[in-house]
């Protein structure tokens, strides 16, 4: 069995796990689509998107998988490795945005992914990048804490400087320049990652998909049910516009994704399915809302 194959065969049964336990908290199921590019189009390959809408817990849920592969590495992911700009390239990967009804309850990202890409006249070369971070509209010192020693405890067997460094990498990468502002509490995030070697790389990048459950799932049976009101839902929405912007400003995945030719309806899966703006909103003094903004949102050590 190829290198690739194995983790394509990893990364379609992460998927059916992760809806699997989603679709027993909710109660609700996933819509499977199933996508194939076809050979006029930039990329070629085939994927399963998978969306949740509408149910009891999740407002949105979507969790999709692809594999595709294209002409030329777009500029989105080669910022880091210039030598493989324009090469042909292979890339999959699972990737998740869960939007919940009850404020209460943080939205959160996860991805694991490979690219390989192959230089002219060269060897093929792989990489890997994942992670996952948590977005809470109202701050819980310990969902924090129980989220970031989740991940951590996932890569302490890779070695005792992943998760700091990942944690530092996940500040830096998921932070709204424009406003000077963190899009979460964080959690870990790692990219052009291949320094284990490839077995312990993937093994390492496993363990972070396969920890996401655990890191996530706790906090919302311990969320779900917390009383709500107008008040609650306006301030989630209003923080959600954060969410949109820094997914079309500044993330590279998408960029990636709109850059490759990828199936755009599969690419914005992570979109809320509803947000909103407002001009200079203030929190009040004292209030749920300003503590957002000054114990969670800045960067701090959470175990």
């Amino acid at each position: 069995m190829s290198d690739i194959q194995t983790v394509r065969d990893y990364l379609l049964d992460l998927q059916a796990r992760i809806c699997q336990a989603i679709e027993r908290v909710d109660g609700a199921s996933f819509f499977t689509d199933p996508w194939e590019k076809d050979a006029g189009s930039p990329l070629q390959g085939r994927g399963i998107t998978r969306i949740l809408e509408g149910g009891a817990v999740f407002e949105r849920a979507g969790c999709g998988f692809s594999h595709v592969r294209g002409a030329r590495l777009p500029p989105s992911a080669t910022q880091h490795r210039p030598e493989l700009a324009g090469a042909p390239f292979e890339a999959l990967g699972v990737s998740l945005v869960f939007h919940p009804r009850n404020p209460y309850v943080p939205t959160v990202h996860m991805n694991v992914r490979m690219i390989s890409a192959t230089p002219a006249g060269g060897k093929p070369v792989g990489w890997f990048g994942g992670g996952m971070d948590l977005t809470p509209y109202y701050g819980f010192e310990e969902d924090a804490a129980h989220f970031h020693r989740t991940a951590k405890n996932a890569l302490e067997p890779f070695g005792a400087d992943k998760y700091p460094r990942f944690k530092k990498w996940c500040d830096e990468y998921f932070y709204l320049a424009h406003r000077n502002e963190q899009r979460g509490i964080g959690g870990v995030f790692f990219d052009d990652f291949s320094e284990l070697g490839f077995h312990r790389s993937f093994a390492m990048t496993s363990a972070v998909g396969d920890a996401f459950l655990d890191a996530y799932l706790p906090i919302v049976a311990l969320r779900r049910n917390t009383p709500y009101g107008e008040r609650e839902r306006q301030f989630q929405l209003y923080r959600r516009g954060r969410y949109v912007e820094f997914n079309l400003v500044w993330d590279r995945g998408t960029h990636f994704g709109l850059q490759s030719g990828g199936r755009t309806e599969s690419i914005l899966l992570s979109m809320p399915p509803m947000a909103s703006w407002a001009y200079q909103r203030q929190p009040a003094p004292g209030s749920p809302e300003e503590a957002l903004y000054q114990r969670f949102l800045p960067r701090r050590e959470w175990v």
